[in-house]
């Protein structure tokens, strides 16, 4: 699923180019997406969540036959542009929102980590108030939006915290550190336009570069870029593959 970094690339690639433009002719291709919609409805939002395997770009020219695989939605934006809806998988959804729905939507989703408000205390307070695995509290995309599985594997290696250790067990002046990493490490992600593991693709229908400076996701069995030690991967924290250097972060329980 993507991640803030690609979300973000994707926001910066396709604003410039969306904003103050109408879709029109919409043409829905698959309506096994659709949540909350149905065809007499209307909202003020449309809302598309890619997942792991969804994709958008603006295409300044017709598609070719090999680019037209698995369009989900298109519409017309005008100068011969279309805004194009790419899903292989068809994991994602989309939801047509009126002002009630989408204030429902987005009071289930914590604040950005990027965003000029969300201090150390803030972060504290909410990562810090929790039983849960550190790794799987800033994930909990309640308490803060946009970290995944990539991202936390990276700052919890970068800030040497044990990622299966309870949030409320951590010293105050490690979870302000690992604040100040997790947006290093977003921001250093978005400046590199994501990472491409498979399908993520930025506006533009690029690749990012991330992938290239992992330290540990996906390298289980390789040797610690800092000790040496070989690097060890468990599913018992949360379910996902948890990778982490037992001799810098300490060996989960």
């Amino acid at each position: 699923m993507p991640e803030l970094p690609e979300v973000e690339t994707v926001v910066r690639d396709l604003r410039p180019r969306l904003t103050g433009r109408t879709l029109t002719n919409p043409k829905l291709h698959h309506s096994d997406v659709l949540r909350r919609v149905s065809k007499p409805e209307s909202g003020h939002r449309l809302v598309i969540q890619p997942r792991m395997t969804g994709n958008f770009i603006v295409y300044d020219r017709r598609m070719r036959v090999a680019e037209r695989r698995y369009v989900v939605l298109e519409a017309a934006i005008g100068s011969g542009e279309r805004f194009v809806y790419r899903d292989v998988r068809r994991l994602g959804t989309i939801w047509l929102l009126d002002e009630k729905g989408w204030e429902s939507y987005t009071a289930r989703i914590g604040p950005e980590p990027l965003a000029d408000d969300f201090t150390a205390d803030v972060f504290v307070e909410r990562i810090g108030g929790t039983r849960q695995a550190i790794k799987k509290a800033i994930m909990d995309q309640r308490l803060l939006a946009g970290v995944g599985n990539i991202y936390a594997n990276e700052a919890l290696f970068k800030a040497g915290i044990d990622p299966s250790r309870r949030s409320d067990k951590i010293e105050r002046a490690d979870l302000e550190r690992l604040h100040g990493i997790v947006r290093n490490v977003l921001e250093d992600a978005i400046a590199a336009k994501g990472t491409t593991v498979r399908d993520y693709r930025t506006g533009t229908g690029e690749t990012g570069s991330f992938q290239d400076a992992l330290e540990v996701y996906g390298r289980g069995g390789e040797p610690c870029p800092r000790c040496g030690a070989q690097l060890a991967t468990t599913h018992v924290i949360d379910g996902r593959a948890t990778t982490f250097c037992w001799r810098c972060q300490g060996r989960p329980a």
